[in-house]
């Protein structure tokens, strides 16, 4: 059933430009369409779209209380542009507590078992609340952020959210989201800079060297390829 809808999506919506398509998903989904930023470049594209056309879209963000000063910078600034508010969640203060005090407060470099517990609890559980009762997830992946994204279709069923997935930059390249940003004058991290590419986390983040991909930069310290957060499976 949810493949026949994405497949119905794909046909209705072929030849459409970003904007035809977030116009089209609120009128098959209405309340019930999320767009989730974390202010990085490609973030800032889809927030411009859909702020800019005033598309009845919410946008909300993830604070797991270890990001980069320059991340909150960049919120604030993508709020005073535009004149619009992006929707906090933050996660659930008791378990992350009970987390922090049993474990350290830097744990996640001591295993991949306790940096996975660590995301959960920052990032996966305040994303299950975020998109409870949602049909239709928006995010800025792109294929050529990664090789598991390489696999990635513009739409898409999440089986493990029960949610449709529209990924509007998939096929764009990192050159031509810089060239929207700097064209339309759009707020951005400052660390895209000084070539933090892919930003989580302060701790959990450095820029990347040449010739390393995307994703170098995030959770450098673990030798397995193909590294996610949980957000995305």
């Amino acid at each position: 059933m949810n493949s026949d809808i994405v497949n119905q999506i794909f046909n209705e919506t072929r030849g459409f430009s970003i904007e035809e398509h977030l116009l089209y998903l609120i009128r098959v989904f209405k309340n019930e369409i999320v767009f989730s930023t974390s202010f990085g470049f490609e973030d800032q594209v889809i927030t411009d779209l859909i702020f800019k056309n005033n598309i009845p879209i919410e946008i909300f963000t993830i604070d797991t209380g270890r990001l980069f000063p320059e991340t909150y910078r960049v919120f604030n600034a993508t709020r005073e542009k535009y004149k619009q508010n992006i929707r906090v969640f933050y996660p659930e203060a008791e378990s992350l507590e009970k987390f922090v005090t049993e474990k350290g407060p830097n744990s996640f470099y001591e295993s991949l078992e306790n940096r996975k517990e660590c995301c959960f609890l920052r990032k996966v559980v305040p994303l299950q609340r975020a998109l409870k009762g949602k049909k239709c997830w928006i995010t800025g992946l792109r294929a050529e952020q990664s090789e598991n994204r390489q696999q990635l279709s513009m739409y898409s069923y999440d089986a493990l959210y029960d949610i449709i997935k529209f990924n509007p930059l998939l096929e764009w390249t990192f050159d031509e989201v810089k060239n929207y940003i700097q064209t339309n004058n759009i707020p951005y991290n400052s660390l895209h800079d000084k070539n933090f590419v892919s930003i989580g986390c302060e701790p959990c983040t450095r820029a990347i060297k040449d010739g390393e991909d995307f994703r170098a930069g995030r959770w450098w310290w673990e030798q397995s390829s193909g590294k996610e957060c949980g957000l995305h499976t």
